[in-house]
């Protein structure tokens, strides 16, 4: 088995065209930086994952899977206990072609056929006629990510890792300079320059990535503005829909 725990558990067997691995994991636990030479769904029926490919992030709740192409480098980090249960779909006998990351919703059907072929022992016929409705179910929902890319100069990185750890810390730039030892007009810029964005709108996507995993598990929206740093919830449901372009209640009911 590899260090991460996943490689070696993706091979499918000679009669079967999907594999289905479990990994229990618990808070915290992360699956670092890795890839597969198959295609992977990952799912999680109990907990919330957290998936990271380059700056782009997706959580997901056991209402949401994402697929991930053969070959493209992610890592998956459990928030909480949580239960993974992927999917592995070899290129050469999957009729799914996607070449980017996928969202794509988990609906009953979906949930039971993933449990139905995580046992292998189901007569090859029988498992061929289940895998041809499974990847029938496979359908791309619009799930917008919050993306947070990181500042290279150390500096700037230092205070996006404490907001990252702390989103609602209040502090602006002239306090966090202090800290780092730059100024505020130097650490503008180097957000700026090096994430793409001001550090205000910087600060707001951190928060919100940050809401996203406390979204998941129905957390109340006024504890979930607090605990990100907004003072009232429609302070909160207003930055929301300005960069997702959803209400928070409304983010993880995407519909295809």
């Amino acid at each position: 088995m590899s260090p991460n725990g996943q490689t070696a558990a993706t091979a499918p067997t000679p009669d079967s065209a999907i594999c289905v691995r479990n990994f229990d994991m618990y808070r915290g636990q992360r699956f670092g930086l890795h890839d597969h030479d198959t295609h992977q769904l990952a799912w999680a029926p109990i907990g919330v994952l957290t998936v990271d490919i380059g700056d782009r992030s997706w959580v997901l709740p056991p209402t949401l899977a994402l697929w991930i192409p053969a070959g493209v480098r992610h890592s998956t980090t459990a928030g909480r206990p949580a239960l993974m249960r992927s999917v592995y779909l070899p290129p050469a006998r999957c009729p799914v072609a996607w070449t980017e990351p996928t969202v794509v919703a988990v609906g009953p059907l979906l949930r039971e056929l993933i449990v139905h072929l995580a046992d292998p022992a189901p007569p090859s016929a029988a498992r061929s006629r289940a895998e041809a409705v499974l990847f029938d179910l496979l359908r791309p929902v619009g799930v917008t990510t919050i993306d947070v890319p990181m500042p290279v100069d150390e500096r700037a990185r230092r205070v996006a890792q404490a907001l990252l750890a702390h989103p609602a810390d209040p502090r602006g730039l002239e306090d966090w300079g202090r800290e780092v030892g730059a100024s505020a007009r130097t650490l503008a810029r180097l957000f700026s320059a090096e994430t793409g964005m001001p550090f205000g709108r910087w600060r707001t996507r951190a928060r919100l990535k940050a809401a996203l995993e406390y979204l998941a598990v129905n957390r109340p929206l006024v504890a979930v503005a607090r605990q990100v740093g907004y003072s009232t919830p429609s302070s909160f449901v207003a930055a929301f829909r300005a960069e997702t372009g959803r209400t928070p209640g409304a983010y993880f009911a995407a519909t295809p």
